[in-house]
């Protein structure tokens, strides 16, 4: 798949489920939950032990299914290896514009972090094909993400922390272009308790949300 494909597929979808998970076996567990919800999207973070062998093997015996991104990478040696096995985008928590500069030159969709709108130009002009702001809910959550879309339009903002689903709508009717989910989706109580049926019901439900509030927008006022 193509950068320009990878890009309609999570604007489509809307949702970016992010993995984080205590073992190789749990992420997998994740996967084939979200999917299951009718997520198919995964992001894989840096922080899962194991990270970049689970990638190669939900690329490797998923990848017709799920389209699977790398998270929480700092540097562009790590984007390197991550797209060597496989991922399709590099999601990083902040912003490094050397590591934009090389996902521009692998032609890897490339979702840099930013939070101010300083960062957020700085991070858009350098490439980023998306733009993650992080951490959101701490500095305003859906007005915050409002704010920033008024002089900044052009620019695909997906917000990350603080989306639940008692906010995605918020968020969506804000102008967000995708949400980052964490913990909220990717339960890790369900995830140790072995209940996949529980994440997979999470994604329904966001999945439900995200088109909901999709309808809404594109109805005249």
């Amino acid at each position: 798949m193509d950068k320009k494909d990878v890009a309609d597929k999570i604007t489509s979808v809307g949702i970016i489920p992010v993995v984080r998970a205590s073992s190789a076996q749990q992420a997998l567990l994740a996967v084939d939950a979200i999917c299951a919800g009718g997520i198919p999207i995964v992001e894989i973070t840096m922080t899962v032990p194991g990270a970049i062998e689970i990638i190669r093997e939900v690329a490797r015996t998923r990848g017709s299914k799920v389209l699977v991104g790398a998270g929480t990478v700092l540097d562009a040696d790590t984007a390197e290896r991550c797209i060597a096995v496989g991922a399709e985008f590099i999601v990083s928590p902040g912003l490094k514009v050397k590591t934009i500069e090389f996902a521009a030159k692998a032609q890897i969709l490339m979702m840099a972090g930013a939070l101010t709108p300083t960062e957020v130009i700085t991070a858009w002009e350098a490439g980023s094909d998306f733009v993650k702001v992080f951490p959101c809910g701490q500095v305003g959550g859906a007005s915050y993400i409002k704010a920033l879309k008024g002089p900044l339009p052009q620019v695909p903002l997906v917000p990350t922390g603080g989306v639940n689903i008692q906010t995605a709508s918020e968020f969506i009717e804000a102008g967000a272009a995708a949400l980052g989910v964490g913990g909220e989706l990717v339960q890790a109580a369900a995830l140790k308790a072995g209940k996949p049926e529980v994440i997979t019901e999470a994604a329904r439900k966001f999945v439900a949300v995200v088109l909901a509030a999709r309808a809404k927008q594109s109805v005249p006022a």
